[in-house]
């Protein structure tokens, strides 16, 4: 069982010294890796530079990213991807979300919301032949290119892409196309019922998914909060009719007995991350250690 350590999207920006000293938290604190999302219309670095930056200044890091797909120009991306992946010496984690379908982010993403999920099916194979060190001619809805190759290719041969995503079509996705599942937003239920159908679709394609390769992306509440009162905002469109408090944890102590309740359902890899920016990071990591640390193993 792994904590990654994540930023809210939208909740911070930090500078170059902060996001360092982030990392170098994260390390001396024992979690597994530092994370940021892609968020294009909300504060935040972008995940590649922010990610790059911190690498360079923590070598031995593990770095992450939940990473928008639609709309990428594929050569562009799979030599981004694998140059950060080989200057972190193979450690950069991917996983890959259609993006949200919320306000101005829907537009500045720049493709239809409709229009998301055949992007994905048609980039994802691509990518795997372009990281692969294949001479590449493709023609389809995610791009149009004649005898490309790209170099680098990743460190971590074959490189690992997990998707998040908890609708119907994003369990079949990850199940047939997927080395792992990140979904947000969940209950251990919920959760729980998506393992079973991505494990089931992958059986039926003559595959399988690893069980250490199930993971959930986890905001939590500061203590006191009220999340119930939060029933009007934003968050409860991405609840999807759910009641906010089974899926929000308040408090570190709320946190550790949510993630003990995944763990019972079969998952073991968790982005957990304050929904509020801490006064301190480094306060917060070492009162996150003390709470949830030793359930990594």
């Amino acid at each position: 069982m792994k904590i990654r350590i994540g930023i809210s999207a939208g909740g911070e920006s930090l500078g170059p010294e902060a996001m360092v000293a982030l990392g170098q938290g994260i390390a001396g604190t024992g979690f597994d890796s530092l994370w940021l999302p892609e968020v294009l219309t909300r504060p935040g670095p972008d995940p590649l530079v922010g990610l790059a930056w911190v690498a360079g200044a923590c070598p031995g890091l593990k770095i992450g990213t939940t990473m928008l797909l639609p709309g990428r120009n594929l050569v562009w991306l799979a030599k981004a991807v694998a140059t950060l992946d080989v200057l972190s010496g193979g450690h950069f984690l991917l996983t890959f979300v259609p993006g949200l379908a919320i306000g101005g982010e829907s537009s500045a993403i720049g493709i239809p919301t409709a229009t998301r999920a055949e992007q994905m099916e048609d980039a994802l194979p691509v990518l795997r032949q372009l990281w692969s060190g294949e001479v590449v001619s493709h023609e389809g809805p995610a791009g149009s290119f004649t005898d490309v190759s790209v170099s680098p290719q990743p460190a971590q041969q074959p490189f690992d892409v997990w998707l998040g995503g908890n609708a119907p079509a994003a369990l079949d996705r990850c199940g047939r196309l997927a080395d792992g599942w990140l979904p947000a937003f969940c209950t251990p239920a919920d959760a729980a019922a998506g393992k079973t159908v991505i494990d089931e679709v992958a059986a039926a394609h003559g595959r399988a998914v690893s069980p250490e390769h199930f993971g959930v992306s986890l905001a939590y509440a500061p203590e006191g909060t009220d999340v119930a009162a939060l029933a009007s905002s934003p968050l409860a469109r991405r609840a999807r009719g759910r009641p906010l408090e089974q899926i929000i944890p308040v408090g570190r102590g709320g946190l550790r007995s949510m993630l003990e309740q995944f763990l019972e359902v079969g998952f073991s890899k968790f982005v957990v991350r304050p929904m509020a920016p801490p006064e301190e990071w480094s306060r917060e990591l070492e009162q996150l250690a003390d709470v949830v640390g030793d359930l990594q193993t």
